[in-house]
């Protein structure tokens, strides 16, 4: 598929808006790629002859630049005197290092978002040390609420701190920023945390522990898996089915659907015995089948679809809630939906590390010869294929 993200991002939010990504993994990848699913120009900077590791970079455009280099540096500084966003992921105190810090950068372009995407944040004991995911809802307290009964805390993937509690996170501050940059006319400096950003997305935990919803050890509560009415439920072909029936009208038409009654089952009963009790009952039954069951019912049932199924389903296919690729990959669109200026519809060819060298050199002033003398010398990469990542 042929890209062409400048037609694309006419008419888009944030068209117009000019980000520079530094490469990272995940939480930065994810940001810059929400910035450029609505319409903002994003230039990812590559470390050369890395690994491709970043697949979040749809409609993106690469330069790779040794920054270990000073003319490296230079071209650095040069991107960020005309940007409006920078996007950096590294520990605390690496972009001071390489003269790149945010005093610098915005005494050269005071109008200059500069977003830090880190870990632990820039101050405090931690600021400098290496984490994951885990460690962030680890030490930001979210973790401890997520689990079996009676068993170690479990980690949902690495989507609590890297994704919702960091790029997304970021890119709501990004926002921010840019819509107070146009009362003042000046940027800013933003330091997302990931432990600071999972702990504010779980904001609710905290401060719902007064609610009977709560009060009992992990795993044992209405919406940590204790409760039965709110759990996930094997099937006779070895699915999936998820029951999230709370409230009382939704907990008597889940029972109707499975031939229970609340007179022998009420919804009170919160123990073991009526959990492997519905369990059973979902055993008996395809997920095909108690989908049927529960299609016209409101009963907060629902089948649990692989991606490929949930690309395909009904309800996702009618709203586009996912793209479809040239090579007939899905993948989830922008979200949410604007009326006006809504995003990308469409899957944007990622670009390979260096894709556009030469041609983001020719926009900052850069002539052939001197954008050749640059890959020469290996202060730059400059690659021709592109892929789709």
């Amino acid at each position: 598929m042929k890209q062409q993200p400048l037609k694309m991002t006419m008419g888009m939010a944030l068209h117009g808006v000019k980000v520079i990504e530094f490469a990272g993994l995940a939480p930065a990848p994810f940001c810059g790629m929400i910035l450029s699913d609505f319409g903002a120009k994003v230039i990812r900077i590559d470390k050369p002859n890395s690994l491709e590791m970043d697949r979040q970079g749809r409609g993106k455009r690469s330069i790779a630049i040794d920054l270990k280099k000073k003319e490296g540096l230079s071209i650095v500084r040069q991107l960020c005197s005309t940007a409006d966003v920078l996007i950096e992921p590294f520990r605390a105190g690496v972009m001071e290092k390489l003269g790149l810090g945010p005093k610098f950068l915005l005494n050269e372009n005071p109008k200059l978002i500069y977003a830090r995407l880190t870990g632990y944040g820039q101050n405090g004991p931690m600021s400098s040390r290496a984490g994951h995911d885990i460690n962030y809802i680890a030490t930001s307290g979210v973790l401890s609420y997520i689990g079996r009964s009676r068993e170690r805390p479990h980690a949902p993937l690495n989507l609590l701190a890297d994704f919702a509690g960091g790029g997304m996170t970021c890119a709501l501050g990004i926002i921010m920023a840019l819509y107070e940059r146009t009362q003042s006319g000046q940027g800013q400096v933003i330091d997302a945390s990931m432990v600071e950003g999972s702990a504010y997305v779980a904001n609710w935990l905290w401060k719902s522990s007064d609610l009977p919803i709560w009060g009992k050890p992990r795993g044992e509560n209405s919406l940590d898996g204790g409760a039965p009415f709110y759990d996930t439920y094997e099937t006779a072909d070895k699915k999936y089915m998820a029951v999230g029936a709370l409230e009382p009208q939704f907990y008597v038409k889940l029972l109707q659907g499975l031939g229970l009654s609340v007179e022998e089952y009420p919804q009170t009963m919160i123990n073991d015995k009526m959990k492997q009790k519905i369990a059973q009952v979902f055993a008996t039954k395809t997920r095909a089948e108690w989908t049927e069951i529960f299609k016209d019912m409101d009963a907060c049932c629902t089948p649990i679809l692989d991606p490929q199924e949930a690309a395909l389903h009904p309800h996702n296919a009618i709203n586009k809630s996912f793209l479809r690729s040239a090579d007939g990959k899905f993948e989830p669109g922008p979200a949410p939906k604007l009326s006006r200026t809504p995003g990308v519809d469409r899957v944007l060819t990622a670009p390979r590390q260096g894709q556009h060298t030469v041609e983001i050199l020719k926009e900052i002033g850069y002539s052939g010869e001197a954008a050749q003398k640059l890959i020469d010398s290996e202060v730059v990469l400059q690659r021709q294929k592109s892929s789709k990542l």
